[in-house]
């Protein structure tokens, strides 16, 4: 298990290999598609995402008297952002994104060219990743979006994933899709 700790250094997420097992301490960001839309559009991003993390992810937040509780912060399907992902990689400083499902070939170009990586959480972990969410540290864009598609930021503690996309080009997606692909030939 690599212990990643915020901010995320380059040299450090550039050491990562696809297939290693990370546990993710510090600030993480979520954004989901109207976050990358407004960015997209020229809106400004309200926090600074250098050397930092970006979780696709629309949590279940309840407000309460003393801030924020998170009930449920499981991962959304990442293949929506592709159109978006390489120019916010190039432009944020984005050391890792977490979600689900994998992302595409220009998305691997940039976090390979910018020094990024893709953490696949797991799907249907919701309750788990909100266990360790350890703060809400604040929220923004949510009167714009909505709940589940603010920009929400959280203080999390051994948030594990999978290094799915390394700064290498590898993908843990391909390597299984032609292993499939050649399996399937074999069966065929």
């Amino acid at each position: 298990m690599k212990e990643l700790r915020y901010p995320f250094d380059e040299k450090k997420i550039r050491s990562l290999k696809a297939g290693d097992s990370v546990s993710i301490s510090g600030l993480v960001h979520t954004g989901r598609d109207k976050f990358h839309k407004f960015f997209a559009d020229g809106g400004k991003i309200p926090v600074d995402f250098h050397d930092g993390a970006l979780y696709h992810c629309g949590p279940v937040c309840v407000k309460r008297e003393d801030g924020w509780s998170v009930v449920s912060a499981g991962p959304t399907t990442s293949v929506r952002e592709n159109p978006y992902e390489p120019a916010f990689i190039k432009s944020s400083g984005v050391r890792i994104i977490i979600g689900k499902g994998g992302m595409d070939d220009a998305t691997l170009a940039a976090m390979k060219k910018y020094g990024c990586v893709y953490v696949q959480a797991v799907g249907g972990a919701g309750a788990l990743y909100a266990a360790s969410v350890k703060k809400v540290a604040g929220v923004d864009l949510l009167d714009k979006f909505g709940a589940a598609e603010a920009c929400w930021h959280f203080e999390v503690e051994g948030f594990r994933g999978v290094v799915a996309m390394d700064a290498h080009g590898n993908s843990l997606f391909d390597k299984v899709a032609s292993a499939a692909e050649a399996r399937l030939r074999k069966i065929l």
